[in-house]
């Protein structure tokens, strides 16, 4: 059960950083960025950047909350729940197997 658990975390994880690298990679040389010589033409762009920024903020917190989770598996201490101690029900972890906390804390 643990070495699915870690399978499954390790892939998500080698998805997630390979999302990751696409996203924050260096524009292709020669490529231009620029916003536009108007007001209102480069908007897109600006928000286009705005969003890959969240989402690769995004990436690298669950890249660092399945860390998380792997280094509690080699502790022996997967499905404990990070604040309160309580154990973790199954079916939460098999909605969101990186989770550390329990639905009451994380929703407190």
């Amino acid at each position: 059960m643990e070495q699915d658990i870690a399978g499954a975390l390790t892939t998500r994880r080698q998805e997630l950083t390979a999302e990751l690298e696409r996203l924050t990679a260096p524009p292709a040389q020669g490529a231009e960025i620029g916003f536009g010589k108007r007001v209102g033409e480069g908007t897109a762009e600006a928000v286009e950047r705005l969003s890959t920024t969240a989402t690769a903020r995004s990436i690298a917190s669950s890249i660092s909350e399945i860390d998380h989770a792997l280094a509690k598996l080699a502790a022996g201490t997967y499905g404990v729940c990070d604040d309160c101690g309580t154990q973790i029900p199954e079916e939460r972890l098999e909605a969101r197997p990186a989770t550390p906390r329990c639905i009451g804390c994380a929703n407190g």
